[in-house]
């Protein structure tokens, strides 16, 4: 970054933006590692359909509608681990090619995303 004379900037540590800043960046990199909580009470990988458990290890002490997930763990069960909670919005912000509507299988998460997508888009035209 210093090469290319890019000033490196940082959230300050007492902000209440810098976890959900690291979040951000972890959807910036891992956007094809979500999963979504669907109306059944289970979590189905989003573009493929999977359906997984959040691993026993995970530290989170709610089912959050929508998680990013670094590990997909087969044993008797589909399990995702090392996972964090996000927001569906980051998702379609940060990964627009990948989160195109068009090319989306049918699930509980393409309408979500389908309503943030509108949302989105009236707000655009608002301003």
């Amino acid at each position: 970054m210093e090469r290319f004379d890019i000033k490196r900037t940082s959230t300050d540590f007492r902000s209440k933006d810098y976890y959900m800043n690291i979040r951000r960046a972890l959807v910036s990199g891992f956007f094809m590692q979500v999963a979504h909580l669907e109306r059944s009470g289970h979590y189905l990988t989003v573009k493929d359909n999977q359906v997984v458990q959040l691993h026993p290890s995970s530290c989170l002490d709610h089912k959050p509608q929508w998680v990013l997930y670094n590990e997909f763990v087969l044993t008797n069960k589909n399990y995702i681990r090392t996972v964090t909670d996000i927001k569906p919005d980051w998702l379609v912000r940060q990964a627009q090619v990948y989160y195109d509507m068009t090319n989306f299988p049918p699930c509980d998460a393409k309408r979500e995303l389908e309503r943030i997508v509108k949302r989105m888009q009236l707000k655009e035209e608002s301003v």
